[in-house]
Protein backbone atom coordinates (compact mmCIF):
# COMPACT_ATOMS: atom_id res chain seq x y z
CA UNK A 1 0.00 0.00 0.00
CA UNK A 2 1.73 3.23 -1.14
CA UNK A 3 2.03 6.24 1.15
CA UNK A 4 -0.13 9.28 0.48
CA UNK A 5 1.44 12.64 -0.36
CA UNK A 6 0.75 13.82 3.20
CA UNK A 7 2.30 10.66 4.70
CA UNK A 8 5.38 11.05 2.51
CA UNK A 9 5.76 14.65 3.65
CA UNK A 10 5.50 13.59 7.30
CA UNK A 11 8.10 10.86 6.85
CA UNK A 12 10.50 13.21 5.07
CA UNK A 13 10.12 15.75 7.87
CA UNK A 14 10.79 13.03 10.46
CA UNK A 15 13.91 11.95 8.58
CA UNK A 16 15.33 15.44 8.95
CA UNK A 17 14.16 16.08 12.51
CA UNK A 18 14.62 12.64 14.11
CA UNK A 19 16.76 10.39 11.89
CA UNK A 20 17.02 7.67 14.57
CA UNK A 21 13.23 7.33 14.80
CA UNK A 22 12.97 7.41 11.00
CA UNK A 23 15.59 4.66 10.70
CA UNK A 24 13.60 2.39 13.02
CA UNK A 25 10.32 3.04 11.21
CA UNK A 26 11.96 2.04 7.92
CA UNK A 27 12.40 -1.45 9.39
CA UNK A 28 8.77 -1.86 10.45
CA UNK A 29 7.78 -4.02 7.47
CA UNK A 30 10.64 -6.42 8.15
CA UNK A 31 9.70 -6.68 11.83
CA UNK A 32 6.06 -7.38 10.98
CA UNK A 33 7.02 -9.96 8.34
CA UNK A 34 9.00 -11.77 11.04
CA UNK A 35 6.02 -11.83 13.40
CA UNK A 36 7.29 -9.09 15.69
CA UNK A 37 5.74 -6.00 17.24
CA UNK A 38 6.06 -2.35 16.20
CA UNK A 39 4.07 -1.20 19.21
CA UNK A 40 3.28 2.38 20.03
CA UNK A 41 3.94 2.67 23.76
CA UNK A 42 0.96 4.27 25.47
CA UNK A 43 2.69 5.32 28.67
CA UNK A 44 0.34 5.97 31.60
CA UNK A 45 3.05 7.64 33.66
CA UNK A 46 0.79 8.95 36.42
CA UNK A 47 -2.98 8.96 37.01
CA UNK A 48 -3.02 12.49 38.44
CA UNK A 49 -5.65 14.57 36.64
CA UNK A 50 -7.43 17.91 36.91
CA UNK A 51 -10.71 16.47 35.58
CA UNK A 52 -13.15 13.75 36.62
CA UNK A 53 -14.70 12.76 33.30
CA UNK A 54 -17.86 10.75 32.77
CA UNK A 55 -16.14 7.89 30.92
CA UNK A 56 -13.00 7.67 33.05
CA UNK A 57 -11.71 4.13 33.65
CA UNK A 58 -8.82 4.97 35.99
CA UNK A 59 -10.43 4.65 39.44
CA UNK A 60 -9.85 0.90 39.83
CA UNK A 61 -6.38 1.11 38.27
CA UNK A 62 -5.03 2.98 41.28
CA UNK A 63 -3.33 0.92 43.96
CA UNK A 64 -0.68 1.05 46.68
CA UNK A 65 2.29 -0.21 44.69
CA UNK A 66 5.58 0.89 43.20
CA UNK A 67 5.01 3.65 40.66
CA UNK A 68 7.03 4.69 37.65
CA UNK A 69 9.87 7.13 38.24
CA UNK A 70 12.18 8.90 35.81
CA UNK A 71 14.94 6.22 35.96
CA UNK A 72 12.26 3.64 35.09
CA UNK A 73 11.21 5.70 32.09
CA UNK A 74 14.81 5.76 30.84
CA UNK A 75 15.20 2.01 31.36
CA UNK A 76 11.97 1.13 29.54
CA UNK A 77 12.78 3.53 26.71
CA UNK A 78 16.23 1.98 26.30
CA UNK A 79 14.61 -1.46 26.01
CA UNK A 80 12.00 -0.20 23.55
CA UNK A 81 14.69 1.45 21.44
CA UNK A 82 16.66 -1.80 21.30
CA UNK A 83 13.47 -3.56 20.13
CA UNK A 84 13.15 -1.10 17.25
CA UNK A 85 10.10 0.68 18.63
CA UNK A 86 9.79 4.31 17.60
CA UNK A 87 6.57 5.90 18.90
CA UNK A 88 5.82 6.95 22.48
CA UNK A 89 2.59 8.47 23.83
CA UNK A 90 2.77 10.25 27.20
CA UNK A 91 -0.59 9.97 28.93
CA UNK A 92 -2.10 9.68 32.38
CA UNK A 93 -4.15 11.09 33.96
CA UNK A 94 -3.46 14.49 32.44
CA UNK A 95 0.18 14.96 31.33
CA UNK A 96 0.09 18.74 31.63
CA UNK A 97 -0.26 18.49 35.42
CA UNK A 98 2.95 16.44 35.68
CA UNK A 99 5.65 18.53 37.33
CA UNK A 100 8.31 16.28 35.79
CA UNK A 101 6.93 16.31 32.24
CA UNK A 102 10.20 17.68 30.82
CA UNK A 103 12.18 14.97 32.57
CA UNK A 104 9.87 12.31 31.12
CA UNK A 105 10.49 13.56 27.59
CA UNK A 106 14.24 13.70 28.22
CA UNK A 107 14.26 10.16 29.62
CA UNK A 108 12.28 8.79 26.67
CA UNK A 109 14.77 10.43 24.31
CA UNK A 110 13.26 12.84 21.79
CA UNK A 111 16.11 12.11 19.40
CA UNK A 112 15.09 8.44 19.12
CA UNK A 113 11.28 8.44 19.48
CA UNK A 114 8.36 10.20 17.84
CA UNK A 115 6.67 11.57 20.95
CA UNK A 116 2.97 12.33 21.33
CA UNK A 117 1.21 13.72 24.38
CA UNK A 118 -2.42 13.31 25.31
CA UNK A 119 -4.20 16.23 26.95
CA UNK A 120 -7.65 17.55 27.79
CA UNK A 121 -6.30 20.95 26.70
CA UNK A 122 -7.32 22.85 29.81
CA UNK A 123 -3.81 23.91 30.82
CA UNK A 124 -2.42 24.50 27.32
CA UNK A 125 -1.22 28.02 26.52
CA UNK A 126 0.85 29.51 23.71
CA UNK A 127 3.89 29.45 25.97
CA UNK A 128 3.31 25.83 27.03
CA UNK A 129 2.85 24.70 23.42
CA UNK A 130 6.07 26.40 22.29
CA UNK A 131 7.95 24.82 25.18
CA UNK A 132 6.64 21.32 24.40
CA UNK A 133 7.71 21.77 20.80
CA UNK A 134 11.18 22.91 21.89
CA UNK A 135 11.84 19.91 24.15
CA UNK A 136 10.92 17.41 21.42
CA UNK A 137 7.18 16.67 21.53
CA UNK A 138 5.93 16.01 18.00
CA UNK A 139 2.19 15.62 18.37
CA UNK A 140 -0.67 16.71 20.63
CA UNK A 141 -3.69 14.44 20.95
CA UNK A 142 -6.45 16.53 22.52
CA UNK A 143 -9.70 15.00 23.76
CA UNK A 144 -12.97 16.61 22.68
CA UNK A 145 -16.23 14.97 23.68
CA UNK A 146 -18.69 17.24 21.88
CA UNK A 147 -18.55 20.20 19.53
CA UNK A 148 -21.33 21.73 21.67
CA UNK A 149 -19.70 23.63 24.59
CA UNK A 150 -22.30 22.77 27.23
CA UNK A 151 -22.19 19.05 26.38
CA UNK A 152 -18.40 18.91 26.47
CA UNK A 153 -18.28 20.78 29.80
CA UNK A 154 -20.91 18.47 31.30
CA UNK A 155 -19.07 15.36 30.11
CA UNK A 156 -15.81 16.69 31.56
CA UNK A 157 -17.59 17.95 34.71
CA UNK A 158 -15.67 21.20 34.42
CA UNK A 159 -16.85 24.69 33.47
CA UNK A 160 -14.94 26.31 30.60
CA UNK A 161 -13.43 22.96 29.54
CA UNK A 162 -14.61 23.59 25.97
CA UNK A 163 -13.30 27.17 25.86
CA UNK A 164 -9.91 26.02 27.12
CA UNK A 165 -9.90 23.20 24.55
CA UNK A 166 -10.42 25.75 21.78
CA UNK A 167 -7.54 27.78 23.23
CA UNK A 168 -5.40 24.65 23.13
CA UNK A 169 -6.18 24.13 19.45
CA UNK A 170 -5.09 27.65 18.59
CA UNK A 171 -1.92 27.36 20.69
CA UNK A 172 -0.79 24.10 19.10
CA UNK A 173 -1.54 25.37 15.58
CA UNK A 174 1.03 28.12 16.16
CA UNK A 175 3.74 25.46 16.44
CA UNK A 176 5.08 22.74 14.16
CA UNK A 177 3.51 20.03 16.33
CA UNK A 178 0.85 17.90 14.72
CA UNK A 179 -2.61 18.15 16.28
CA UNK A 180 -5.41 15.60 16.29
CA UNK A 181 -8.69 15.53 18.19
CA UNK A 182 -9.59 12.36 20.04
CA UNK A 183 -13.26 11.66 20.62
CA UNK A 184 -15.23 8.74 22.02
CA UNK A 185 -18.15 7.59 19.87
CA UNK A 186 -21.03 5.47 21.10
CA UNK A 187 -23.38 3.71 18.72
CA UNK A 188 -25.89 6.48 19.34
CA UNK A 189 -23.49 9.38 18.84
CA UNK A 190 -22.07 8.02 15.58
CA UNK A 191 -25.29 8.94 13.74
CA UNK A 192 -25.95 12.22 15.55
CA UNK A 193 -26.03 15.72 14.09
CA UNK A 194 -23.53 16.79 16.74
CA UNK A 195 -20.94 14.27 15.54
CA UNK A 196 -21.40 15.43 11.96
CA UNK A 197 -20.84 19.00 13.15
CA UNK A 198 -17.57 17.91 14.78
CA UNK A 199 -16.46 16.32 11.52
CA UNK A 200 -17.24 19.55 9.68
CA UNK A 201 -15.26 21.47 12.31
CA UNK A 202 -12.26 19.23 11.72
CA UNK A 203 -12.57 19.57 7.97
CA UNK A 204 -12.84 23.37 8.12
CA UNK A 205 -9.83 23.67 10.43
CA UNK A 206 -7.73 20.94 8.79
CA UNK A 207 -7.57 18.86 11.97
CA UNK A 208 -7.72 15.08 11.94
CA UNK A 209 -10.28 13.41 14.20
CA UNK A 210 -9.42 10.11 15.84
CA UNK A 211 -12.43 8.04 16.86
CA UNK A 212 -12.30 5.72 19.83
CA UNK A 213 -15.33 3.45 19.77
CA UNK A 214 -17.03 3.22 23.17
CA UNK A 215 -16.12 0.18 25.23
CA UNK A 216 -18.03 -1.40 28.15
CA UNK A 217 -15.33 -0.65 30.73
CA UNK A 218 -14.71 2.06 33.31
CA UNK A 219 -17.81 4.14 33.96
CA UNK A 220 -19.53 2.19 31.16
CA UNK A 221 -18.72 -1.18 32.68
CA UNK A 222 -21.26 -3.73 31.46
CA UNK A 223 -23.07 -1.23 29.22
CA UNK A 224 -23.19 -3.10 25.93
CA UNK A 225 -25.74 -0.64 24.53
CA UNK A 226 -22.99 1.92 23.82
CA UNK A 227 -21.06 -0.56 21.68
CA UNK A 228 -20.97 -0.35 17.90
CA UNK A 229 -21.18 -3.30 15.54
CA UNK A 230 -19.81 -4.26 12.11
CA UNK A 231 -22.47 -2.23 10.31
CA UNK A 232 -21.51 0.85 12.33
CA UNK A 233 -17.86 0.33 11.43
CA UNK A 234 -18.90 0.22 7.77
CA UNK A 235 -20.70 3.55 8.21
CA UNK A 236 -17.68 5.12 9.91
CA UNK A 237 -15.48 3.96 7.05
CA UNK A 238 -17.81 5.67 4.59
CA UNK A 239 -17.40 8.89 6.58
CA UNK A 240 -13.61 8.54 6.24
CA UNK A 241 -14.01 9.08 2.50
CA UNK A 242 -15.38 12.58 3.10
CA UNK A 243 -13.66 13.67 6.31
CA UNK A 244 -10.21 13.50 7.91
CA UNK A 245 -11.48 10.81 10.23
CA UNK A 246 -9.75 7.65 11.36
CA UNK A 247 -9.72 4.87 13.94
CA UNK A 248 -6.90 2.61 15.10
CA UNK A 249 -8.01 0.18 12.37
CA UNK A 250 -7.75 2.70 9.53
CA UNK A 251 -4.92 1.80 7.11
CA UNK A 252 -2.07 4.32 7.31
CA UNK A 253 1.55 4.65 6.26
CA UNK A 254 1.27 1.63 3.99
CA UNK A 255 -0.02 -0.67 6.75
CA UNK A 256 -3.42 -2.28 7.28
CA UNK A 257 -3.27 -4.07 10.63
CA UNK A 258 -6.85 -4.42 11.88
CA UNK A 259 -6.73 -4.82 15.66
CA UNK A 260 -3.46 -3.26 16.79
CA UNK A 261 -3.24 -4.71 20.31
CA UNK A 262 0.33 -5.85 21.08
CA UNK A 263 1.42 -5.80 17.42
CA UNK A 264 1.03 -2.00 17.15
CA UNK A 265 0.04 -0.86 20.66
CA UNK A 266 0.81 -1.67 24.26
CA UNK A 267 -0.17 0.30 27.35
CA UNK A 268 2.13 0.54 30.36
CA UNK A 269 0.37 1.49 33.59
CA UNK A 270 1.66 3.75 36.35
CA UNK A 271 2.58 0.57 38.23
CA UNK A 272 4.53 -1.09 35.41
CA UNK A 273 1.89 -3.54 34.15
CA UNK A 274 1.87 -3.98 30.37
CA UNK A 275 -1.61 -4.24 28.88
CA UNK A 276 -2.41 -5.39 25.30
CA UNK A 277 -4.20 -2.07 24.77
CA UNK A 278 -5.35 0.77 27.08
CA UNK A 279 -8.82 -0.77 27.49
CA UNK A 280 -7.95 -4.45 27.84
CA UNK A 281 -7.34 -4.54 31.57
CA UNK A 282 -5.11 -7.56 31.95
CA UNK A 283 -1.37 -7.65 32.59
CA UNK A 284 0.91 -9.39 30.10
CA UNK A 285 3.70 -8.87 32.64
CA UNK A 286 5.38 -6.12 34.63
CA UNK A 287 8.37 -4.08 33.50
CA UNK A 288 9.71 -3.96 37.06
CA UNK A 289 10.28 -7.72 37.03
CA UNK A 290 10.70 -8.76 33.36
CA UNK A 291 12.32 -7.45 30.18
CA UNK A 292 9.86 -5.64 27.92
CA UNK A 293 10.73 -7.85 24.95
CA UNK A 294 9.72 -10.99 26.88
CA UNK A 295 6.41 -9.43 27.91
CA UNK A 296 5.60 -8.42 24.33
CA UNK A 297 6.60 -11.88 23.06
CA UNK A 298 4.13 -13.39 25.54
CA UNK A 299 1.40 -11.14 24.17
CA UNK A 300 2.13 -12.21 20.60
CA UNK A 301 1.48 -15.82 21.61
CA UNK A 302 -2.19 -15.00 22.29
CA UNK A 303 -4.32 -15.82 19.26
CA UNK A 304 -6.21 -12.52 19.31
CA UNK A 305 -2.97 -10.56 18.89
CA UNK A 306 -1.29 -12.68 16.25
CA UNK A 307 -2.28 -12.17 12.63
CA UNK A 308 -4.83 -9.87 11.02
CA UNK A 309 -8.19 -9.33 12.75
CA UNK A 310 -10.43 -6.72 11.16
CA UNK A 311 -12.22 -5.72 14.32
CA UNK A 312 -11.79 -4.09 17.71
CA UNK A 313 -12.39 -6.90 20.18
CA UNK A 314 -13.16 -4.47 23.00
CA UNK A 315 -15.59 -2.22 21.11
CA UNK A 316 -17.13 -4.32 18.34
CA UNK A 317 -17.05 -7.96 19.48
CA UNK A 318 -19.72 -8.69 22.10
CA UNK A 319 -18.69 -12.35 22.25
CA UNK A 320 -15.19 -11.29 23.33
CA UNK A 321 -16.69 -8.95 25.90
CA UNK A 322 -18.91 -11.66 27.35
CA UNK A 323 -16.10 -14.24 27.43
CA UNK A 324 -13.17 -12.12 28.62
CA UNK A 325 -13.97 -8.51 29.52
CA UNK A 326 -16.68 -9.41 32.03
CA UNK A 327 -14.02 -11.18 34.08
CA UNK A 328 -12.61 -7.75 35.02
CA UNK A 329 -15.85 -6.29 36.35
CA UNK A 330 -15.77 -5.20 39.96
CA UNK A 331 -12.09 -6.14 40.41
CA UNK A 332 -8.80 -4.34 41.00
CA UNK A 333 -7.28 -3.69 37.57
CA UNK A 334 -5.50 -4.99 35.65
CA UNK A 335 -6.32 -8.63 36.44
CA UNK A 336 -3.74 -11.43 35.95
CA UNK A 337 -3.33 -12.71 32.41
CA UNK A 338 -4.61 -16.23 33.10
CA UNK A 339 -7.68 -14.82 34.82
CA UNK A 340 -8.51 -12.95 31.61
CA UNK A 341 -7.57 -15.56 29.00
CA UNK A 342 -7.73 -19.36 28.95
CA UNK A 343 -4.96 -21.75 27.97
CA UNK A 344 -6.77 -22.41 24.70
CA UNK A 345 -6.30 -18.74 23.78
CA UNK A 346 -2.54 -19.25 23.46
CA UNK A 347 -0.82 -20.45 20.32
CA UNK A 348 1.22 -23.64 20.64
CA UNK A 349 4.24 -21.95 19.02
Amino acid sequence: MPLTASENASRNALKLKKPRAFEKIQKYAEIMDNGGSIAIIQFQYNYACNFSCTHCSISRMKKDARSLAIPDVKNIADQADAMGLAHWVITGGEPLVFKDFDQIVEAVGPDRFYISSDTNGYLMTDEKARHMEEIGVDKIQMSLDSIHPSEHDAFRKHDSAFARAMRCIEAVKKTSMKLILQTVVTKQRLYSDEFKEMLEFGKKNDIGIFVTFAKPVGAWEGNLDVMCGPEDLDYERELEKEYNLFTHMTPSYGMELGCIAVRRMIAITQYGDVQPCPYMHTSLGNVFTEPLKDIVARGLRIKYFNGFHDTCFMALDKNFVEKHVRRTYGKQLPIPLMDYFDQEDFLSK
